[in-house]
């Protein structure tokens, strides 16, 4: 699990590669920002986070498995992503950036998915 790289993953060019199709053009891990999102949009201060479902612990996902051997690592490894996730959440929000979080099993389903992301990253009036 330790070769498991923490940006450019499948799910992450999955999004990438869909977002580009869709015309739309971004920044990539920006380090300045909380969390360091995969995706960045700054002139529209919104940013896009491709989770993987069983790191960042997606709520009924079958992908969203503990291991059987040192569960309460595991549990407690997994509970600590949960909560950080939560506080770069809520940074961006006080530093007035929006926030998208793509979950890796949301990559299945292109059709559903690129509506969601148009929505996100449409212009307010």
């Amino acid at each position: 699990m330790a070769r498991i790289g923490h940006k450019d993953t499948k799910p992450e060019l999955i999004v990438r590669r869909l977002l580009h199709r869709l015309g739309y053009r971004y920044r990539l891990h920006r380090r300045d920002l909380p969390g360091t999102p995969d995706i960045c949009f700054p002139s529209r201060k919104k940013v896009i986070f491709v989770h993987g479902c069983f790191w960042h612990r997606h709520d009924g996902c079958k992908r969203t498995t503990t291991p059987k051997t040192r569960t309460s690592f595991w549990e407690n490894k997994f509970q600590q992503n949960v909560v950080r996730d939560r506080e770069n959440l809520e940074s961006l929000s006080d530093l007035e950036w929006e926030a998208m979080v793509v979950w890796e099993c949301e990559t299945d389903d292109l059709e559903e998915l690129a509506p969601r992301l148009v929505a996100f990253l449409r212009e307010d009036p």
